[in-house]
C-alpha cells in the first residue's frame, strides 16, 4: 500500500510540474509517451506528416487540459483518448476544407460559348437519367428545385458533405455523358 501511495504522489508531483509549465516535466512527458502515441496518430493519418501534425496538436491539447486528468486513472489511456479525439477533429477540418474547395471549384466557369444551349430539354433530360439515382436526386433538388445542402441532407437523411460531394459527382458524370454523347467540348459547370 505504501508503494501505491508513493507512486500516486510521484505522479501527482510530476503532473503539477507539467501544469506549472516546467519544461523538463513537459519534455519528459512528451519523450515518455511519444512512441506510444505516434503509433496511434499514424493509424488515423494518411501519411507521416499528418501523423506528426495530429501528435503535436494532441500534445498541445494534453498540456492545456491536463488539469482535467483524474489522478489514480491511467494517464496513458487518458492521453490516448485526447489524441484520438484530436485525430477526429483534424479530419473533420480536412473534410470541411476539401468541401469548401469543391464548392469553389464548381462555381468556376469559363468564357467559352455555352454549348448546353444548343441541346434540347429532352436531350439534357435523357442524359440526366443516365446518372445514378442518388446523384440525380441531389442534382435535381439542388439545381432544379433550389434546395440548400442542409435541406437536402434533412430530406434524404444524409450529411451535408455527402450532399455536396454527390452534387459534384453528378455534375461530373453529366458533363462526361454530354461530352461523349454529343461530342461537345467546352461544357462549363453551369449545372
Amino acid at each position: 500500500m505504501d508503494i501505491l501511495l508513493q507512486a500516486d504522489q510521484q505522479e501527482y508531483d510530476f503532473l503539477v510540474a507539467c501544469l506549472n509549465n516546467e519544461r523538463w516535466a513537459q519534455k519528459k512527458l512528451y519523450e515518455t509517451y511519444y512512441s506510444t502515441l505516434i503509433v496511434v496518430a499514424q493509424r488515423y493519418a494518411n501519411n507521416d506528416e499528418d501523423a506528426l501534425d495530429i501528435l503535436h496538436e494532441g500534445f498541445i491539447k494534453i498540456f492545456k487540459s491536463l488539469h482535467k486528468f483524474t489522478i489514480g486513472t491511467s494517464l496513458q489511456a487518458w492521453m490516448r483518448t485526447v489524441l484520438v479525439n484530436t485525430a477526429i477533429d483534424y479530419y473533420r477540418k480536412e473534410i470541411r476544407r476539401k468541401t469548401e474547395q469543391i464548392e469553389k471549384a464548381t462555381s468556376l466557369t469559363n468564357n467559352t460559348e455555352d454549348v448546353i444551349s444548343a441541346l434540347s430539354g429532352e436531350e439534357i433530360l435523357a442524359s440526366l437519367q443516365q446518372i445514378p439515382a442518388s446523384y440525380r436526386s441531389i442534382f435535381n433538388l439542388y439545381v432544379i428545385e433550389g434546395y440548400s445542402h442542409r435541406e437536402i441532407a434533412q430530406i434524404l437523411n444524409i450529411t451535408e458533405s455527402t450532399s455536396r460531394s454527390n452534387l459534384v459527382k453528378a455534375r461530373t458524370k453529366l458533363r462526361d455523358i454530354l461530352q461523349t454523347k454529343y461530342n461537345l467540348t467546352g461544357i462549363n459547370d453551369r449545372f
